[in-house]
């Protein structure tokens, strides 16, 4: 099996599977593995197709392109830094996604949640590890959730995040170094 050059992800599922895209490796941009993708999607399976999706930390924009691959009626791509800003909107392009299924908003996490008028159904969380932006982010974001949604979020090793009140966990698991979990966000009190 050859290795994938540096600084290409591969779409695993959907419309778009096996197609490559170009990141930004040289940054420190870091995908979602695509085992770890392949699981997150089996998870949101029942959900995917028609959902409105936030892809707020993102990066290589793995997740929110694999969102719409599969189906995603809409994603927000929220990205701060210019270049991988710009190679989300050429993966798009290249993908050919008509321009209504998305956005891309260069912008940081908190000030665009504060700023949407967008519900989201499904929202990705996959800050980098070490910038303590995940718990703001949780802080914020049940401004922008549906009802009814599913909330991807990913950690390191041994730093599994509290969960703010409203939040609980609905699936939890590791793959090597990672952690990631599936939780959802509700006003009722049990």
């Amino acid at each position: 099996m050859s290795r994938r050059p540096l600084g290409k992800l591969r779409i695993i599922g959907g419309e778009h599977r096996s197609r490559l895209v170009e990141f930004d490796a040289e940054s420190g941009v870091r995908p979602t593995p695509d085992r770890v993708r392949q699981t997150v999607f089996d998870w949101l399976s029942p959900i995917i197709d028609g959902s409105r999706c936030l892809d707020l930390f993102a990066g290589s924009g793995a997740l929110g392109l694999e969102a719409i691959s599969r189906g995603a009626a809409h994603t927000s791509f929220v990205e701060i830094g210019m270049r991988q800003n710009t190679l989300i909107k050429s993966a798009l392009l290249m993908l050919k996604v008509p321009h209504q299924r998305f956005d891309v908003a260069m912008l940081d996490a908190v000030s665009y949640i504060s700023q949407t008028w967008h519900r989201y159904n499904v929202v990705f969380l996959d800050p980098p590890f070490a910038s303590g932006l995940l718990e703001s982010a949780l802080e914020d974001l049940p401004k922008v959730l549906a009802p009814f949604n599913r909330i991807y979020i990913e950690w390191p090793e041994g730093k599994q995040p509290s969960l703010p009140t409203g939040f609980s966990w609905l699936k939890e698991k590791k793959a090597g170094k990672v952690c990631y979990g599936l939780a959802t966000y509700s006003l009722e009190k049990s």
